[in-house]
């Protein structure tokens, strides 16, 4: 698959790559992805100021809806075809976040969107509205759902 993958802090290290689709473990989704949507912290992690500590190689951007395309064993919450929304903090699902529940966010520490495929546990999506087009949908992550 294609993906836009950081090697180094800087644009002329975001490199458009031919990478391995993943393959869904327990509890995981693999989304096709239908549109992104950049916002400023995007940016801040490819110029270096978000996380100096940012793991290389790292696939872009937080921002992200697609269509459910295959799920892990124990997957309970999505089927194949379900349109779904990224969640910006992966494992903050609810109240006050825990130490390094803020930490695990995609385009950071988690390969991002801006690939063909995306493939996280079911616990970092949501369906997406049906009233919103995919890409209106994509600006939901960091903007509504953190």
């Amino acid at each position: 698959m294609k993906a836009w993958v950081l090697e180094g802090f800087g644009l002329k290290n975001l490199k458009k790559l031919d990478v391995p689709v993943p393959k869904p473990g327990a509890r995981d989704v693999l989304v096709r992805v239908s549109a992104v949507s950049l916002n400023y912290r995007d940016k801040m992690v490819v110029e270096g100021t978000y996380n100096p500590d940012l793991p290389f190689p790292m696939t872009q951007v937080a921002d992200t809806v697609g269509d459910v395309v295959e799920i892990g064993i124990g997957v309970s919450r999505f089927r194949v075809g379900d349109r779904v929304i990224s969640n910006y903090a992966t494992r903050w699902i609810d109240g006050p976040p825990a130490v390094d529940e803020v930490v695990h966010t995609l385009g950071n520490t988690i390969h991002g969107g801006l690939a063909e495929y995306l493939l996280l546990n079911e616990d970092a999506l949501v369906h997406s509205p049906t009233y919103l087009t995919d890409e209106e949908a994509s600006t939901l992550p960091v903007g509504a759902l953190t």
